[in-house]
């Protein structure tokens, strides 16, 4: 399969789940500053959930860059995790309104961690079907690094089941921050800058 077609749909899909995250965001009780700050852990949940999102799409966007077909097992996993990440407003409105729910954080974090790996398995497979292309095999996308923010979640599990019930939460912001930045210092380095 070509990947215009395929990149035009996934970010599609894409721009659709962000929208609906946005408009999941209920408006201040009243409009002062203080109804506003209310909502706060709404709005760091729909960061946290805007910025894996975008992650998505941006490693997407320069991955398909470099390959010009796809074959049919990448587009089955890109099918799953575009299921999986359909429901991150579901999760991510029910973590921002029960911050202190151990089956919210739960949910939360499990989604992080199928986008992740769906992501990485995506990722594997085109490599895997393009081992000629020497563009994309100058990318070290094998770095043990990629697995910092799937420890840190898991860490965010420990968190949330011992001493701490936003745990998940606030690794997950802190891992998608990680996230981006390895994928930024891979391209980084891969580009010889």
């Amino acid at each position: 399969m070509e990947t215009t077609r395929f990149e035009t749909f996934i970010d599609a899909i894409i721009a659709i789940v962000i929208t609906v995250l946005v408009l999941k965001i209920p408006q201040p009780a009243s409009p002062t500053l203080s109804a506003f700050l209310e909502l706060n852990t709404m709005y760091v949940a729909y960061f946290i959930s805007f910025l894996i999102l975008y992650n998505l799409w941006y490693a997407n966007h320069n991955l398909f860059q470099l390959v010009e077909t796809i074959d049919n097992t990448t587009v089955w996993i890109y099918g799953i995790m575009t299921f999986v990440i359909s429901l991150i407003p579901y999760f991510t409105i029910w973590l921002a309104n029960n911050i202190n729910s151990i089956p919210a954080e739960t949910m939360f974090g499990l989604i992080f961690i199928a986008t992740h790996i769906l992501n990485t398995l995506a990722t594997k497979s085109i490599y895997r079907n393009n081992p000629y292309n020497k563009n994309l095999q100058e990318i070290n996308h094998d770095s043990y690094y990629m697995n910092l923010p799937l420890v840190l979640i898991l860490i965010g599990f420990v968190l949330t089941y011992t001493i701490y019930r936003p745990g998940i939460y606030i690794t997950c912001l802190i891992s998608i921050i990680l996230w981006i930045a390895i994928g930024r210092l891979i391209r980084r380095d891969s580009n010889g800058n």
